[in-house]
């Protein structure tokens, strides 16, 4: 029997910490001691700025609360993703500049992020030519103020043609002063439905992904997530698309009169904002693409280039997925300054949040209460990307065995 003792330091928690004492010359208390006067202060700050403003108001005779989301809001918005009539609520009118401002950050964050990779990766061509015209339009776009590139678009849309002479380069698509218009479907509440087991089968994707991944390093048999994907993003949709009687009706914008009706429309205000954040964001989206690439070490092209794999796959599945690591920090930032950035929408005349923010404090004089809503929308918008960013970026990070 094995007569060994185990070392009593392997299992200690580290030395005792010894008893703060009532001196000054203790570095502890000198520690906490500081923490609450700048506690202190900062909340005897916050609290005059409240007591003081709250005071101004009062003077003033000025009504403070949300009360007036309540009231009707006569407020016209060309441009909405859901109904809306000036009769409406200022609740609704400020729901609508929410959703409009979504409109703007996510389909910009999709458009931006293709764009800055096809960019980012054309700078890295062998290709002079492409190279060169891929970074001359990342210094000019970088270059020039965000503003400026918006008002030049939106007076690039506003020079086109009347709908009578709108520039047609596919057969129903057409763009004229009035806008982009696009085919589209007969949109139904059936077709929400079917949308939403679309975004249910993606995630039940993922989570089986995720199930077959754990079984697969138990076993170490590999399983193939196809038939699943398929079934769930496909079948899923197409079956509640048929249950529900979705009709597949194709919508073509036709000329009725002096305007275009039906297909989807991008309003010249839409359009030119998403067209200057897009180009704008992606000139800084390139270079931290191109940055994260050649961050991949040498040796991992080489070595791919000996087992004759070719260049586009070497990139695809070995680089990329690397450089990852490296991009998905500082395209958070991007991804943000796009959202926020959007707030410039007003300069072409679109109706996000702080459009409609501001007309609705100008009516109801809640001016306080109004600049409290734009900097919540805002804050939850960004708090959201950073979440989510955030959490992927610890999925791809690389993790020590």
């Amino acid at each position: 029997m094995s007569t060994s003792t185990a070392d009593p330091r392997q299992n200690s928690a580290g030395p005792p910490r010894r008893p703060i004492r009532l001196s000054w010359s203790d570095e502890r208390l000198r520690g906490i001691v500081w923490q609450l006067l700048v506690v202190g202060v900062v909340l005897a700050i916050a609290w005059w700025l409240w007591s003081n403003t709250v005071h101004n108001l009062e003077v003033r005779r000025i009504a403070t609360g949300f009360g007036f989301l309540d009231r009707e809001a006569g407020l016209p918005i060309g441009e909405a993703l859901i109904p809306y009539e000036p009769t409406d609520t200022y609740f609704r009118a400020l729901l609508v500049g929410v959703l409009n401002t979504l409109k703007v950050a996510v389909v910009g964050v999709v458009l931006a992020t293709i764009l800055g990779t096809l960019v980012g990766i054309a700078r890295l061509s062998h290709n002079w030519l492409l190279s060169k015209i891929a970074g001359f339009y990342v210094e000019l776009i970088r270059d020039l103020p965000l503003l400026l590139q918006l008002l030049f678009w939106y007076t690039i849309l506003q020079s086109l043609p009347g709908p009578r002479q709108a520039l047609n380069p596919v057969d129903g698509v057409f763009l004229s002063n009035r806008g982009l218009l696009l085919p589209f479907i007969e949109w139904m509440p059936a077709h929400n439905w079917a949308l939403l087991a679309l975004v249910a089968g993606f995630i039940g994707t993922l989570m089986t992904a995720r199930a077959l991944r754990a079984r697969q390093y138990a076993d170490g048999q590999p399983r193939k997530i196809w038939p699943a994907a398929v079934t769930l993003m496909a079948g899923l949709p197409l079956l509640v698309w048929a249950a529900l009687g979705a009709p597949f009706t194709p919508d073509v914008p036709a000329l009725r009169g002096f305007n275009f009706q039906g297909g989807l429309i991008m309003t010249p205000e839409y359009f030119a904002l998403l067209l200057g954040l897009v180009t704008y964001t992606a000139g800084f989206i390139a270079e931290i693409v191109r940055a994260g690439i050649l961050a991949v070490n040498q040796g991992q092209w080489e070595a791919a280039q000996a087992l004759g794999l070719r260049r586009g796959d070497i990139l695809k599945r070995i680089v990329l997925p690397q450089a990852l690591r490296v991009i998905v920090p500082p395209m958070t930032s991007q991804y943000l300054n796009l959202t926020k950035n959007s707030s410039l929408a007003v300069a072409v005349g679109y109706q996000d949040i702080v459009s409609i923010a501001n007309t609705t404090l100008n009516q109801t004089g809640q001016a306080i209460e109004g600049i409290a809503i734009i900097m919540l929308v805002y804050l939850t918008i960004s708090l959201s990307i950073s979440l989510f960013m955030n959490w992927y970026n610890a999925r791809i990070a690389l993790v020590e065995r």
